[in-house]
């Protein structure tokens, strides 16, 4: 953990004190330490905790912390990956757990307004019984909130279909670095009118503005839906037929890929049946209405047909395909007891380039001697490479940051993207460069200086120095 900064002046804390009540103003050391760490595991101690109930209480503590020059950062539940939330200057973090309304819900217009606070899991809730739901859906979405999905652009497996944050968002509020209070956006899902800031605000990690509501876009629930397992001799037939899948009219709903190493932890944690020589396998859903599923369930298994197919079966029920995506989604944390040190790093590539993505990593992993697992949500071309060390091994240590460079700079040459939906935070800030060229990155800066002129909001990340 990096050396505390020094306390909160007197005046500052006057001031924060005048707008909160004291219940709601943390600053003892042991109520701050909740919020000093996310999902990264990174740790850094905040000076004070905000707990703000109103858009109000964020613009005059914003206003507080821009006149003092003080280190803010926004918080919602803490999920992020990759150390966005966490206080790296001290500071002021301000949360937004107690802004948990849902300020509106109309079925008829598609949409539902809520507070930053509110949990994914509450949006779905909420729609539901109106036939409707809210298409982000991460690993997280039990326990994420809305703020924290705007923020890191969340997406999750049926973004292959229905698309990520920015493709359901409507409009939003929110406070800019130096307390001004901002409306973009609208209510309809067609609108000209100016530039799009909500789309720019969404994914810049709480650098250029605190969203305080946003106003939500539903789409209709699907009547059914069918869950396939395709299994593979080898990661590169199930690549290939990645590329197969996405090319023709049925989209899945979900398209999920996981290597040898996956698979084997997906059967320890739920034995599935799969054949002992399995390789790869696909996780296919499709959705759609009562009259349209079968036919959709015959043209993705088709385009799953090739070689190297070992099996291709459908889910015998709804508990059989909950099973698989239980074992689906407890990978990420089984990786934890493999190996104490993981490096969990989420490309993406154009669907077309996956068998060379999966192939490139295989010959990597044996380079550097660095155990790697592979999952992800391939019919985005986004995959979960995990880099496994034994932090004992001096040896394994030095060699995973050149293992994971490697894969970067592989990623790049394959016109991908060094992340497909975890974000930036502080993890890939120092590789932002590489992918971004330096006009770009000029233009991006003098963006957040326009928000934020003092640079207080989230300092040091997203951008690199």
């Amino acid at each position: 953990m990096p050396d505390s900064p020094p306390p909160l002046g007197a005046s500052a804390l006057r001031d924060l004190a005048q707008i909160l009540p004291a219940a709601r103003l943390l600053l003892d050391p042991s109520e701050l330490l909740a919020y000093g760490y996310d999902n990264s595991r990174r740790m850094a101690m905040p000076q004070a905790v905000a707990l703000a109930q109103t858009p109000a209480e964020v613009k005059a503590i914003v206003g507080v912390c821009h006149a003092h020059g003080i280190p803010l950062v926004a918080r919602g539940r803490g999920t992020n990956t990759t150390g966005a939330a966490v206080p790296i200057a001290g500071g002021l973090v301000l949360s937004m757990e107690q802004m948990n309304r849902i300020l509106r819900i109309s079925p008829g217009d598609r949409l539902i307004e809520c507070e930053a606070g509110v949990l994914n899991s509450e949006v779905q809730a909420a729609a539901r019984p109106h036939g409707l739901f809210w298409a982000p859906d991460p690993s997280s979405a039990g326990y994420s909130s809305v703020g924290g999905n705007l923020a890191c652009n969340a997406g999750g497996p049926r973004a292959v279909k229905y698309g990520t944050v920015r493709d359901n968002i409507l409009g939003l509020h929110a406070i800019t670095g130096d307390g001004r209070e901002i409306q973009a956006g609208c209510t309809t899902t067609k609108g000209v009118v100016g530039y799009d800031i909500t789309r720019l605000i969404v994914g810049s990690e709480g650098t250029l503005a605190l969203i305080t509501r946003a106003t939500l876009k539903l789409l209709p629930l699907p009547q059914t839906r069918r869950m396939l397992r395709a299994a593979y001799r080898d990661v590169a037939a199930a690549a290939a037929a990645v590329a197969r899948l996405m090319s023709q009219a049925a989209i899945p709903s979900s398209l999920e890929f996981l290597d040898a190493q996956a698979v084997q932890l997906a059967q320890s944690y739920r034995d599935c049946g799969l054949s002992a020589d399995t390789g790869s396998l696909l996780l296919i859903e499709v959705d759609g209405t009562n009259d349209t599923i079968d036919s959709a369930v015959r043209a993705v298994s088709a385009a799953a047909l090739g070689a190297g197919l070992i099996e291709l079966c459908a889910a015998a029920s709804e508990a059989e395909a909950e099973d698989l995506w239980a074992a689906r989604k407890a990978l990420s944390p089984a990786l934890r007891t493999l190996a104490p040190k993981k490096v969990n790093e989420d490309v993406a590539v154009p669907v077309t380039r996956l068998p060379e993505l999966v192939e490139g990593v295989a010959a990597l992993s044996k380079q550097h001697g660095i155990r790697i697992v592979t999952f992800g949500h391939a019919g985005n071309g986004n995959l979960h490479v995990n880099l496994l060390a034994n932090p004992d091994d001096p040896a394994q240590m030095s060699a995973i940051t050149g293992c994971l460079e490697d894969v970067f700079r592989l990623v790049l040459q394959l016109e991908g993207t060094i992340s497909g939906e975890h974000g930036v935070g502080i993890d890939k800030r120092d590789y932002v460069a590489w992918e971004i060229p330096q006009t770009t990155l000029k233009l991006m800066r003098a963006i957040k200086h326009v928000f934020d002129p003092k640079g207080i909001l989230n300092p040091g990340k997203a951008l690199p120095d």
